[in-house]
């Protein structure tokens, strides 16, 4: 379903929900895709279990260096921390941006909206994340919803959001289907 699709995982130095970074990267692999790792800087990125450190995992390219254009599309896992650092890196608001203005799906989950709020693409769509997230998206135009799973075309692509972890199975599907279109 994805052969020949190469995806980007963006992702923070340290604070990624690590369950939210490995179950999609599988889900990717599975369907015959390639994921790759971006992040803000080169080595290895620091995974967490909630707030417990958990596995680290090497960096492919940095926000600096990977063209969004190489992409078929984006996953921006959570965590608090993960999407809080990313939301402050212009590079990084700048790569985000870059799938919608190329019209190119991108996945959310739990707390990675926040990334998308400061990237100024979430007016007008509909969209779940964490539930302390609702007030902020719903400010940056959005509209919220408490659903496991939210795949919204309102715009110029496929938006994939889910809530949490426990929504992960359901999140994967939809985001995979979104890839493969």
């Amino acid at each position: 379903m994805l052969n020949g699709k190469t995806i980007a995982f963006l992702v923070a130095p340290e604070g990624v929900e690590q369950v939210e970074l490995t179950e999609p990267w599988k889900a990717v692999k599975q369907a015959g895709g390639t994921p790759t790792l971006v992040s803000t800087g080169s080595g290895q990125i620091q995974a967490f279990s909630h707030l417990d450190k958990a596995d680290t995992f090497a960096v492919d390219d940095t926000v600096d260096g990977a063209d969004p254009a190489s992409f078929d599309g984006l996953v921006l896992p959570g965590g608090v921390a993960n999407p809080d650092f990313l939301r402050t890196v212009p590079q990084a608001v700048r790569f985000v941006h870059a799938f919608f203005d190329a019209g190119k799906p991108v996945a959310a989950i739990c707390h990675a909206p926040w990334t998308l709020v400061e990237a100024d693409v979430v007016r007008g769509r509909t969209l779940t994340s964490w539930p302390s997230l609702r007030t902020d998206l719903r400010n940056a135009g959005a509209t919220w919803v408490d659903e496991e799973v939210v795949v919204c075309t309102a715009g110029p692509n496929t938006l994939v959001t889910s809530r949490k972890p426990d929504d992960l199975k359901a999140f994967c599907q939809a985001a995979t289907d979104a890839f493969g279109q």
